[in-house]
């Protein structure tokens, strides 16, 4: 909207042109969405309901008491900063409206003292299967893989549940994610950041994209704006959400961000990149959704020396400290990300 707005007033004074820039719609929404969360999340954090506890959780008596569910807040400042900075875009609006209901989701589940399995499973569900027919239509889809620099054109019927599967994972990990001070934020913060780089410099990169053999998105630019308004918004919560933490994002925050990441990976054309930009997230919370779920329908134990989200595990079995927990694991997201990702571009 205001690109557009820019442009057309770009003749009556020259300097509005920065504001048809991709690049500086990206910095400019960064800071608008980091300061509207640093300045909202304090001011309205007296109207969310406060966390009760989570059963079976290690120290989860710590953050009783806190306001919880400030994810409403921040997903309000995305959608909206969204709709403001990014060129009108069918998939990135649509996708944003999803968010948001997940969002509202969360925001249920956060104040009516929790919704039942099946009812969350279902509604995920739903939301990724909305997100995987907004991303792709029913037409074939264009993906590339790793090790091998051929692009394949997919069929709808396979690429659509394929979607579905990572977009439901994507949800539920990054709310498993969310039970240390500071770490569903730092981890989601840097996977969207660097699915941003990647958007903006190669698939949104007509030259780049060449280059490293990766089908071009003409609207790659519009969804690197969608992660910089993220990332920005993100940066803000964790000013509060550090150990030891003010507020807490609640289903509110975790499941729609974990949504986002999910649309994210499919937009990008690799669905391999949720292990590659999310490998941690998974590892910590969707391992243990493997694990109940392999337990409940096929009677199969597995890993049953690790407690899951394995942040629990290295709390109670190493006594690592909530601090430690975040600097350690962000530390691993972070190089196991960046190697990943070098070796995916690279060797093809």
């Amino acid at each position: 909207m205001i690109s557009d707005i820019a442009a057309y007033l770009v003749p009556s004074w020259g300097p509005l042109r920065l504001l048809t820039s991709s690049f500086m719609l990206a910095a400019i929404a960064t800071m608008v969405s980091a300061i509207g969360a640093m300045v909202l999340i304090p001011t309205l954090w007296k109207y969310l309901p406060t966390d009760r506890g989570r059963a079976h959780a290690v120290d989860s008596a710590a953050s009783v008491g806190k306001p919880i569910a400030a994810g409403i807040i921040m997903i309000g400042i995305i959608v909206v900063a969204a709709f403001l900075f990014v060129p009108f875009d069918f998939r990135i609006y649509a996708s944003m409206l999803l968010v948001l209901a997940a969002s509202v989701l969360g925001y249920v589940d956060d104040t009516s003292g929790g919704l039942s399995e099946l009812t969350l499973g279902l509604c995920d569900l739903l939301l990724a299967v909305l997100a995987a027919i907004i991303i792709f239509g029913f037409e074939p889809a264009k993906v590339w893989l790793p090790f091998t620099a051929e692009i394949l054109t997919v069929p709808a019927w396979l690429h659509i549940p394929v979607a579905v599967g990572i977009i439901w994972f994507s949800i539920n990990a990054l709310n498993c994610s969310d039970g240390v001070d500071g770490l569903s934020g730092t981890l989601a913060l840097i996977s969207i950041a660097v699915l941003g780089l990647l958007f903006y410099m190669a698939i949104g990169h007509i030259e780049m994209s060449r280059y490293l053999l990766l089908p071009f998105d003409p609207d790659g630019y519009k969804w690197a704006i969608v992660c910089a308004i993220t990332c920005g918004c993100l940066a803000g919560y964790l000013w509060y959400n550090v150990p030891p933490s003010s507020v807490m994002m609640g289903d509110a925050g975790s499941r729609p961000i974990g949504l986002l990441i999910g649309i994210l990976v499919m937009v990008s054309g690799n669905p391999f990149l949720i292990v590659v930009c999310a490998g941690l997230i998974l590892a910590n919370g969707a391992t243990g959704l493997f694990k109940v779920a392999m337990l409940r329908f096929f009677k199969l134990s597995l890993f049953s020396g690790i407690r899951f989200p394995l942040h629990d595990h290295v709390r109670k079995n190493f006594h690592w400290s909530n601090s430690q927990v975040l600097a350690r694991f962000a530390m691993v997201h972070m190089a196991v990300t960046l190697t990943l990702l070098s070796i995916l571009l690279k060797v093809r």
